[in-house]
């Protein structure tokens, strides 16, 4: 499954997004507001619930300056990535992409598709005002 967030345009260096997105305790400020937990548990790694669902532990995996960061999953029955596209436009413009790839059956992605897409939405658009 693959699922894509919409592009967002960040007044902001490739180079500064790309630094924001690299310390994974920046994410808490990207959560929904439905987050009831947050926990940085590494330097490359962080665990999150929102409210009603398991929690989650994310673990940097890959970053390539300036352009790319790849969170995945670590540990869980679930394996995905959580992969942040950056693009620089101008000088102080960058675009910014979420993309979520993981392998699910076909009924576990019919349940989470929704809600993977809201969340990852909700984090790209969060990073109009936290960057």
């Amino acid at each position: 499954m693959n699922l894509e967030s919409p592009k967002v345009t960040l007044d902001k260096s490739a180079e500064e997004t790309f630094n924001f997105l690299s310390d994974v305790k920046n994410f808490e400020k990207l959560m929904p507001s439905n987050i009831s937990k947050f926990e940085v548990l590494d330097n490359d790694k962080f665990l999150f619930a929102l409210k009603g669902m398991p929690e989650i532990i994310l673990k940097k995996k890959e970053a390539v300056p300036h352009n790319k960061i790849v969170l995945g999953a670590a540990g869980g029955k679930l394996d995905f990535a959580l992969i942040g596209n950056i693009t620089e436009i101008e000088p102080n413009k960058t675009d910014v992409q979420l993309s979520f790839e993981g392998e699910f059956n076909a009924m576990m992605a019919m349940m989470i598709k929704g809600p993977i897409s809201k969340f990852i939405e909700t984090l790209v658009t969060n990073m109009k005002t936290a960057i």
